[in-house]
């Protein structure tokens, strides 16, 4: 798996790769997998395509690009919030809350076993054009919860507090105001306004309001940050698209902005939408980078012609064994990206490793070996101190024109 930097990404930029350069986007980076890209690719399944390529054959070539090798499903954002919003801590400095999985006590530190991602299977399945009931239902409900959406009576609602285009010029301005409106709220008032927006149950409201008197009514940006986080871009969006800067006839637009809520557990958004790439930034950490895709659609093409020159004895070692880091060259945006999270470090190691890395055995050895330490109690998590995440997956020994593992290796699991 990679050990690159943690890239979210979004489906437009999945779209538009070929499977050769998702070979290298996987190989190189740590993608993020969130729920909104799940749901978008499935929703794809209710499309009425015109007599355009059929949409099971349009979900299979989104899912033939799926990042096998590091793709990392995130925990949703409602489920986040939920367990935040009584007090749970949730990291927020680029790691993936990941759904499921065992913690144990690795070498002293948190680890987590995982045995498989049921959305990756989904992936899977959909290559083969195999799609389940519930997924054909699914697809029905996502797209008529979007199609239905009325932005324009959302805008009424804060554009009858004042907010126009006249009050608020730029998202930057809808974001400083959206800032302002949260900080000016009493506590219990900026918990409301979470309790509403995120749909909280009501069967949860009692154990929340019980936790949160323990903390002594912190103002939510205390007491859960990451909750915090996701309603300043829900205000936000309130605030932009009742000044008019973004669109109203786009219901999508309000599943595109959702992506931001995932931005506390990546080091780089990913993605050729222009709505992210004008909004996104206003919501990133100093060390975090918004790469639009397209131009990291063009790296991955340039990547992949540098590697087709290899021979074929090291091609057939399979991209996970030869090609460990990007090329020591900052021609590749690739190789800047490394350089800005990962170090420079990495740079004093083989770019091309001609043979199987002898290692390969002890490491396979040691994986199993934390497959079976025993699961520790949650109270013991460390979450800001997570030292491995070992899970199973399923790989494609040739994806396009890679070896993604060695030739020779019989098995298709990985």
């Amino acid at each position: 798996m990679s050990s690159g930097p943690i890239a979210l990404f979004d489906k437009s930029f999945i779209q538009s790769l070929s499977v050769d350069e998702s070979v290298w986007f996987d190989n190189f980076y740590l993608p993020v997998v969130c729920p909104i890209f799940y749901a978008e690719t499935l929703a794809d399944l209710s499309k009425d395509t015109k007599g355009k390529r059929h949409p099971e054959e349009e979900v299979k070539r989104i899912a033939e690009k799926f990042p096998e090798m590091g793709g990392t499903p995130c925990l949703g954002h409602h489920e986040l919030c939920l367990g935040n919003l009584h007090g749970h801590h949730l990291p927020m400095n680029g790691q993936i809350v990941v759904p499921g999985g065992r913690p144990i006590l690795d070498r002293g530190k948190t680890g987590f076993v995982i045995d498989k991602f049921s959305e990756v299977e989904a992936f899977n399945r959909w290559q083969q054009q195999d799609f389940h009931y519930i997924e054909q239902n699914f697809a029905r409900f996502w797209r008529h919860s979007v199609t239905t959406l009325d932005l324009k009576e959302q805008a009424k609602i804060f554009q009858s507090l004042g907010i126009t285009g006249k009050t608020c010029k730029t998202l930057a301005d809808a974001k400083n105001l959206a800032d302002t409106l949260l900080a000016a709220m009493s506590a219990h008032n900026q918990m409301k306004l979470a309790v509403h927006f995120f749909g909280i149950a009501r069967e949860y409201h009692q154990s929340i309001m019980r936790n949160w008197a323990m903390m002594n009514y912190q103002p939510i940006h205390v007491y859960a940050p990451y909750a915090a986080f996701v309603l300043g871009i829900e205000l936000f969006f309130q605030v932009a698209i009742a000044a008019n800067l973004i669109s109203t006839d786009r219901p999508s637009n309000r599943i595109d902005i959702s992506y931001l809520f995932y931005l506390p557990f990546c080091m780089m958004f990913v993605s050729s939408d222009k709505l992210h790439m004008k909004c996104a930034p206003l919501f990133l950490r100093e060390d975090q980078s918004f790469v639009w895709g397209q131009d990291l659609k063009k790296d991955l093409s340039l990547l992949n012609k540098r590697y087709m020159d290899l021979p074929d004895k090291i091609k057939e070692l399979g991209v996970l064994s030869f090609a460990h880091t990007p090329p020591n060259d900052d021609d590749f945006l690739t190789s800047q990206l490394w350089d800005r999270h990962m170090g420079a470090d990495w740079r004093t190691g083989d770019e091309i490793v001609d043979k199987m890395p002898e290692k390969n055995e002890k490491l396979v050895e040691m994986m199993n070996k934390i497959k079976e330490l025993p699961t520790i109690h949650p109270e013991k998590i460390d979450y800001d101190d997570i030292n491995s995440m070992t899970l199973s997956r399923y790989l494609k020994k040739r994806k396009g024109s890679w070896y993604q593992i060695n030739k020779d290796i019989e098995s298709e699991k990985s």
